[in-house]
């Protein structure tokens, strides 16, 4: 049976185990992963191929699953948020507690219609029903999922703040695709768009920041206490982390109908149609690295209008590309304008 006739259910429970298994054995060889989950080589790198196109919404950088592929070896860079605890509102929990009890109901033995388990539901309804006690009170409804990663970071985050204690971490900075390593002085845990942080005193910095608790890869507690200077203040967080600011690059891009949805995506500062086909867009940046990611992967769907500097980058991004294909030359100057 070909993957385009199996069952999606059975893909899809596949796909969802996948990615944490690939987690735990980072540089694992693809034959040896295939064997471990019961698939042919081809049928795994199919659902590689899928993986990649899957993600959050948005569906923008920083939003999809990403892998990194040494010779016949593969790792997963970013999970996406894969392993993060679900979390349901108070109108999404009393849904799938209601669907879970009629399924749970279907005539019939332990099999259920349809693939799956009458155990498997039964133990997911005990659990959501178990964290629903939040619903009456209409908050969010947290689903634990014991173990996972990124809840066990949250809680070593959570610790090192009531202890009041340093920590040294290894962090991966997505805008400018680095990582550092870098003591600070924790303030506090919270949640904001989905997403843990640690709001902490940077000593690298010099300032407060906020950390991505899934993108903090290692995390040492120091046995010195914390100490964040008197005038370090916590964030306004009401409008969301990034908050645009003129002291910020001013990034304009004209994009293509296929890229629109950064208008959408990201705080944009003007949006100007020029035709159906095309937009000029302006927004802030955190700094020109992470503008010069995105403009290369949306690729002909973008073009740089300015600043100069962003430009530069990016045509220099271009003929290096070009190059490792062995295709020489330069790439044709801009026509438009810089503005």
């Amino acid at each position: 049976m070909t993957s385009a006739t199996r069952p999606a259910g059975e893909r899809l429970g596949r796909l969802l185990n996948l990615v944490p298994y690939l987690l735990a054995r980072p540089g694992i060889l693809v034959a040896e992963a295939a064997a471990d989950l019961g698939v042919s080589e081809r049928q795994l790198r199919d659902d590689l191929e899928l993986l990649w196109v899957c993600g959050l919404p948005g569906y923008g950088p920083g939003d999809l699953i990403d892998m990194a592929f040494d010779g016949d070896r593969v790792t997963v860079t970013y999970d996406a948020g894969i392993d993060r605890p679900l979390r349901l509102t108070h109108d999404e929990a009393l849904a799938l507690i209601v669907a879970l009890r009629m399924l749970a109901q279907v005539p019939g033995g332990t099999a259920l219609p349809g693939g799956g388990s009458r155990d498997s539901v039964e133990r997911a309804l005990a659990k959501i029903e178990s964290a629903a006690g939040d619903a009456a009170a209409g908050l969010p409804v947290a689903v634990p999922l014991p173990g996972t990663a990124a809840q066990e970071r949250i809680t070593q985050l959570q610790a090192a703040v009531q202890r009041r204690r340093a920590l040294r971490m290894t962090y991966y900075t997505a805008a400018r695709d680095e990582v550092t390593e870098r003591v600070v002085d924790p303030m506090r845990v919270l949640l904001v768009g989905g997403h843990a942080y640690l709001e902490a005193w940077c000593r690298r910095a010099e300032a407060v920041r906020m950390f991505r608790a899934d993108r903090i890869d290692e995390c040492i507690e120091l046995d010195e206490p914390a100490s964040p200077p008197p005038d370090a203040r916590p964030s306004d967080v009401r409008a969301g982390v990034f908050t645009p600011s003129e002291d910020l690059p001013l990034v304009t891009l004209r994009v293509g109908r296929w890229a629109r949805w950064i208008t959408e995506y990201y705080t944009c500062e003007s949006v100007v149609e020029e035709s159906p086909d095309q937009w000029l867009v302006s927004l802030r940046a955190s700094d020109l690295s992470w503008a010069r990611r995105v403009v290369l992967g949306l690729g002909s769907e973008v073009s740089v209008v300015s600043p100069p500097e962003l430009l530069g980058a990016v045509r220099s991004e271009a003929q290096a590309a070009l190059r490792s294909y062995g295709v020489d030359g330069d790439l044709p100057a801009p026509r438009q304008p810089l503005g």
